[in-house]
C-alpha cells in the first residue's frame, strides 16, 4: 500500500482532505493530511515570515521525522508550490507527485499574474483572504448547502507572503519526477494552459475532472480513484 500527504491550499487545513483521507485509509493506504502554519486550527500562530519555503521545510520535516519512504505527495491550489519546494528539500523520498487543480510556478512568478480573481481578497499586513460573501456566493456556490456552509464555516485567511510574494528560488524543474496533474475544468483557475504547461514540463500524466476547484469537497471518489491510479 502506498504512503499519501496531502497538502492543501490557501485559505484551507487539512480538513479539506477529510473525505478523501477517510477513502484512502479505507482502501488500505497511509495518509497524512497536515495544516500548514498560520492556517485553519494553527491560524493563532499567524505572523510575519511564513512563506511558501517555510510550509515547505515544514512538510520535509513531517516526511523526515515519520521515516516516511515512498510517498506520493500531493497538492492542491497553491499547495502546488509547497510540494514543489517540499519534494526538492526531500527528492529521496518522493516517489510521486500530484497537482490538483495547482499552482506550479517557476522562480520569480507570482500568483496574481497566474490566477484572475474576479473579487479583490483582503489583504492585511500578514494574511489575506476572500470575504466571506464571496466565498459563499462563488468559491463553494457549487456545492450543496450542508457542505458549503461546513466550508465556509472553517476558511481562514492566507500567510500572505505564501501567497503573494514571488515564487522562490527552486531546481524543481531542473529534476526529473513521477508527476500527474489533475485539472478540474468547472474552475476557472489556475487556467488550463498553466496545468498544461506543469504536466508537459514534467513530462507527466495529464487528467481532468467534471467539477469545480475543490474536488476533494465535491468529487471525492472520483479524485481518490485517480490519486490511486
Amino acid at each position: 500500500m502506498a504512503t499519501y500527504v496531502l497538502v492543501h491550499g490557501a485559505y484551507q487545513g487539512g480538513w479539506i482532505w477529510k473525505s478523501a483521507v477517510q477513502r484512502l485509509r479505507n482502501a488500505g493506504h497511509a495518509v497524512y493530511a497536515p495544516t500548514l502554519d498560520g492556517c485553519a486550527e494553527r491560524s493563532h500562530q499567524l505572523r510575519a515570515g511564513i512563506t511558501v519555503s517555510t510550509h515547505a521545510q515544514e512538510i520535509a520535516g513531517l516526511l523526515f521525522y515519520e521515516d516516511l519512504r515512498d510517498v506520493v505527495l500531493v497538492g492542491t491550489s497553491s499547495g502546488g508550490m509547497v510540494i514543489q519546494k517540499a519534494s526538492e528539500t526531500a527528492r529521496d523520498r518522493i516517489a510521486r507527485l500530484v497537482f490538483v487543480d495547482a499552482l506550479a510556478l517557476l522562480p520569480g512568478e507570482r500568483v496574481d499574474a497566474i490566477v484572475k480573481r474576479p473579487a479583490p481578497n483582503k489583504m492585511g499586513d500578514l494574511a489575506t483572504g476572500p470575504s466571506r460573501e464571496d466565498a459563499e456566493s462563488r468559491m463553494f456556490k457549487n456545492l450543496e448547502p450542508a457542505l458549503r456552509a461546513w466550508t465556509v464555516d472553517r476558511i481562514t485567511p492566507h500567510p500572505v507572503a505564501a501567497l503573494e510574494a514571488p515564487m522562490v528560488a527552486t531546481t524543481f524543474w531542473d529534476q526529473k519526477w513521477t508527476a500527474s496533474v489533475i485539472r478540474c475544468t468547472q474552475a476557472v483557475n489556475p487556467p488550463e494552459t498553466h496545468q498544461r504547461r506543469t504536466a508537459e514540463k514534467l513530462g507527466g500524466s495529464y487528467h481532468e475532472l467534471d467539477t469545480g476547484h475543490y474536488p476533494m469537497l465535491s468529487a471525492p471518489d472520483e479524485l481518490v480513484k485517480l490519486l490511486i491510479a
